[in-house]
């Protein structure tokens, strides 16, 4: 009885940890696959870091992140940079490009 608390424990952690990690590649993916995408003088018209750059970061980010899960600090330092990259850099882009500015 007293072996099954700990074996238990072992599974939820196991578990909370692949369901971080499969967040962080799908939020890293979908930042990385948008900023392929997108133009590059959209970048510069906003006034952030080039396409380049982004790309280079996101991807380094995926990388980092597949090889050394979610849980560690650079799985941790890619999923901010994605989500950076999606509540700010993304935001801009497509006002830039609808035209219509900031809703605020």
């Amino acid at each position: 009885m007293a072996n099954a608390a700990p074996i238990f424990a072992f599974e939820i952690q196991y578990w909370i940890t692949m369901l971080l990690l499969v967040f962080a590649l799908v939020i890293e993916g979908v930042a990385l696959v948008h900023a392929i995408t997108q133009r590059g003088d959209g970048f510069a018209a906003i006034g952030t870091l080039p396409k380049g750059g982004w790309i280079a970061i996101l991807a380094a980010c995926l990388v980092l992140t597949v090889l050394t899960s979610a849980t560690y600090i650079f799985g941790l330092i890619g999923i901010a940079a994605a989500l950076i990259y999606l509540l700010d850099v993304r935001v801009g882009l497509r006002d830039l490009r609808d035209g219509r500015g900031s809703s605020w």
